[in-house]
This record gives C-alpha cells, structure tokens and sequence, in this order.
C-alpha cells in the first residue's frame, strides 16, 4: 500500500507539474518571486517528484520479487497517495503557505472546490479500495 501511495503521489505531482505549470502555465510551485525562481521551483518539484516515482517503482519491484504485493491494496494506495497529495496541495501549499495560488487574475472559490473535492474523492476512493482490500485480506483461503 505505502509503495504504491508514494507512486500515486508521484503521478499526481507529475500530473500537476505538466499540465498547471507547464502547459497552462497558470503557475509555478513558487510564484512568490521573479519568474526564474518560479522556473526553478517547477524544477525542484519536477526533480522530488521523479526521484519518489523512482523509488516507489523500486520498492514496488521488490514487493513483487518477495510475493509480497497485493494488487487491491496497491490500487487503494495509489489512489488515496495521489489524493492525499493534491489535497495537501490544495490545502496546505495554496491556503497554507500561500506559495502559488491555481490559476491568478479569476474568482479562486470554484477553482479551489474543483481542486480540493477532487483530491478528497481521490482519497476517500483509495480508503473504499483500502478497505475492502483489508477485508479480503481477513478471508479464509478458498479451496480449488
């Protein structure tokens, strides 16, 4: 479940990165500066994010060689890793910290409740998913 949350996180934060900075370009991780900052920010983010998909491929690798990999738990982790991450970003990055905001120069409220229902369906998805995966765990094996 943990490695697929971090690769959830991941494809989020590359999902995030493509399409809101870079093809957008509504704005960088940090718009509280000049442009190349801002540049340089997407960078660092760009950076973070491929070293987790990274790593949690590898992990998810070495699940896989131990036979330690369950396939529900890893979707339910993916999805609740790739909702816990925009709604930090939503939260925390945009509300919080105040380090960029979605998109400037518009009324933020519908861009904000798009953003942050999204993340927390993501994530109440991957906690069903988690669940019933935890449920099957606990069943007997079944007889062939």
């Amino acid at each position: 479940m943990l490695a697929a949350g971090v690769i959830g996180a991941a494809v989020m934060a590359a999902v995030d990165e493509i399409v809101f900075h870079q093809i957008l370009g509504w704005h960088h991780f940090y718009d509280r500066s000049t442009p190349a900052v801002g540049l340089l920010s997407d960078g660092l983010l760009h950076a973070a994010e491929l070293l987790a998909l990274v790593g949690g491929f590898f992990w998810f690798a070495d699940l896989r060689r131990r036979q330690g990999w369950r396939r529900l738990a890893g979707w339910g982790g993916a999805l609740a890793g790739a909702g816990a991450f925009q709604l930090f970003d939503g939260l925390v990055d945009h509300k919080v910290l105040r380090l960029h905001q979605i998109r400037y120069g518009v009324h933020l409220l519908p861009y904000d409740i798009v953003w942050n229902v999204a993340g927390a369906l993501l994530l109440f998805a991957g906690v069903i998913v988690l669940g019933r995966a935890r449920a099957n765990g606990r069943e007997a094996p079944r007889r062939r």
